[in-house]
């Protein structure tokens, strides 16, 4: 697929390139954008409809308090491959990111996950528990959230979009910037020209199908197994409450759920939070590493 321009946010004040890295997975390879070097290792996973351009703001600040921070588009998103016959559900995504902690050298990591992302950082922690140290939640998906209300929708209304598609009525514009949109609490937090940003991997028809067939690949049954009352790593769930894509309640069942977890809330931050909130959420991510007292 063509490759993506990486153009700053210009909230960033941090001027820190990223190294990019193509790292094989066995069924393709994914993209990663490395920042800092030997520090330890803080591995950032996007959410559905984002890649890893989600954390252009966060990961900077995490090389400046000498961490190494390792965004990764999920396998089939962002610059990631997208075999047409891979696996791109929960469970396989969980253990591509293991395969990579192996080609990256990584034995254990910090990780982070947004929505989507969560969800895969929940199934790490559970199934290869000696690989995350602590886990960091940014309004995930799980319980009887899984999918949420926006993927949900998509799933529900696949052959009709597709169909659509097929005779040039519709891309996936709408229905992704939709999305996009009513995840941020502030219309002036998702401007048409970041929308445009995040759609460039779904250009066209085969574009569209193919973020249809990511939505159809976000399934209950990849986190049945998984008990999160066992997690054994700390945790730190940040919540945007403006989420329009699940229950009310959510998050503090969630919290309940997990022994141990400490819930933050954001009242005027949606479910993007690193796109609305990006200063709060390196704060709360460096004192949960013990890393804030390096920040100027």
């Amino acid at each position: 697929m063509p490759h993506l321009p990486h153009y700053p946010c210009t909230r960033r004040r941090v001027p820190i390139d990223a190294d990019l890295l193509r790292i094989p997975v066995g069924p393709g390879s994914i993209h990663v954008e490395r920042y800092g070097h030997g520090g330890a290792p803080i591995v950032l996973l996007h959410g559905f409809g984002t890649s890893s351009f989600v954390w252009r703001d966060i990961a900077p600040e995490i090389a400046l308090a000498n961490r190494t921070a390792f965004a990764i588009d999920l396998f089939g998103h962002g610059e990631s491959d997208r075999p047409f016959d891979a696996d791109f559900g929960i469970a396989s995504q969980a253990e591509l990111i293991d395969r990579a902690l192996t080609a990256l050298r990584l034995p254990k990591a910090t990780v982070v996950g947004l929505d989507l992302g969560g969800a895969v950082a929940l199934r790490l922690a559970a199934s290869r528990p000696e690989r995350v140290e602590r886990l960091m939640l940014i309004n995930p998906i799980a319980l009887d959230e899984v999918p949420a209300g926006d993927v949900n929708s998509l799933q529900r209304n696949t052959a009709r979009f597709a169909l659509r598609s097929s005779r040039g009525i519709l891309g996936a514009a709408p229905i992704l910037g939709e999305v996009l949109r009513r995840s941020v609490a502030e219309e002036a937090s998702m401007p048409d020209k970041l929308v445009a940003r995040y759609l460039a991997p779904y250009v066209g028809a085969e574009g569209l199908n193919h973020l249809l067939l990511l939505a159809r690949s976000i399934d209950d049954e990849d986190m049945e197994d998984i008990e999160l009352g066992a997690l054994p790593q700390p945790t730190l769930i940040v919540w945007g409450d403006k989420d329009p894509w699940v229950a009310e309640d959510f998050p503090q069942r969630l919290s309940d759920t997990i022994p141990g977890s400490r819930l933050v809330r954001l009242p005027s931050a949606g479910r993007l939070v690193p796109e609305e909130a990006p200063q709060e959420l390196v704060n709360l991510l460096l004192e949960f590493i013990g890393a804030a007292q390096l920040q100027d």
